[in-house]
């Protein structure tokens, strides 16, 4: 990890084509400006985390399907076992 110093207004470049540059320093917390393509993504750490977490909910487990065949299949024997 490479950590800089910046001041108000000061900037460093991340590769060519980003700028990030310090609008305002305060103790609550630091405020930036990024430049940077259209192409290239830029999201907050944790929106991101929530972003990664609701898309493994939508993918259902090995064990979830697992146990959804396994309901599945006894409530389809036991159908076949009232049909007789």
């Amino acid at each position: 990890m490479l950590i800089i110093r910046r001041k108000k207004s000061e900037s460093f470049l991340i590769g060519n084509d980003i700028r990030i540059t310090i609008l305002e320093c305060a103790a609550d917390g630091v405020r930036v400006a990024i430049d940077a393509p259209k192409h290239v993504s830029i999201l907050r750490e944790e929106l991101s985390e929530a972003e990664q977490i609701n898309q493994g909910a939508l993918a259902p487990s090995t064990d979830s399907l697992l146990s959804l065949q396994n309901t599945l299949s006894h409530i389809h024997s036991s159908d076949d076992h009232h049909d007789k």
